[in-house]
């Protein structure tokens, strides 16, 4: 991860004119893996939390990996605190993962499921970042993003800004999931890496999802690591 808000003024730009539902959800994805939506989301995160009454929520949908918060936790961004304390992510309400194959006492009945999502304050920053307990998942279960529009809207009651980090679209479904709950959607690709053909396909699949689009960020233009962005309707 590497710490991009600097470079992110265009960006800024345009989610900040989103007409605002209590908050402003905004999603960051990629076609393809390593095209750097993390770095951008968490980044954005960063600017939102300080532009907040509230708070700002990073949500990271790898519930796998966790790359938002383990990034946060390495010290990514020189200055910014770390994540601290857990705090149930649930919200008195559905979570938006299902756990399959479910745990099944005896009698077939289905266990109820854990409040494995998780959100930690960045220590000194209006911001929070959540974190899912793969850890506690039995070897053959997988896990699953829905839709779940009460978990939204609760969070919007909650802060100022929702930031959400999507997987890759060539290795999950996740952002795709929930892409009709965001305000906004950018995509994000490589210069040097991502073709012209993966952009237009992952834009039709954000459409075919109800996905609004606000832009295009360029990340890692030629041999020079700095961001340009490319904001396009």
């Amino acid at each position: 991860m590497k710490d991009l808000r600097s470079d992110l003024s265009n960006v800024w730009r345009a989610a900040a004119r989103l007409a605002p539902q209590n908050s402003r959800a905004i999603m960051f994805v990629s076609a393809r893996s390593g095209d750097g939506s993390t770095s951008m989301a968490a980044s954005f995160a960063l600017l939102a939390g300080k532009r907040s009454n509230r708070n700002a929520w990073l949500v990271d949908l790898d519930l796998r990996n966790n790359n938002a918060y383990r990034g946060f936790q390495a010290g990514f961004a020189k200055g910014v605190g770390k994540p601290g304390r857990a705090y149930d992510a649930s919200l008195g309400t559905q979570p938006i993962y299902e756990i399959y194959p479910q745990t099944v006492f005896r009698r077939g009945k289905p266990a109820k499921q854990e409040k494995l999502l998780s959100a930690h304050q960045i220590e000194n920053e209006r911001m929070m970042v959540t974190r899912f307990r793969s850890d506690r998942l039995k070897p053959a279960q997988r896990v699953h993003i829905n839709t779940q529009p009460l978990w939204w809207n609760k969070l919007r009651k909650a802060a100022d800004w929702i930031v959400v980090d999507a997987p890759a679209i060539e290795r999950s479904g996740a952002g795709l999931a929930v892409a009709s709950q965001m305000d906004g959607i950018v995509l994000v690709v490589r210069a040097d890496q991502t073709s012209a053909q993966d952009l237009t396909a992952l834009r039709r699949e954000v459409e075919v999802h109800h996905g609004n689009i606000i832009g295009v960020a360029i990340n890692a233009v030629g041999s020079d690591a700095r961001l340009a962005d490319s904001m396009i309707g």
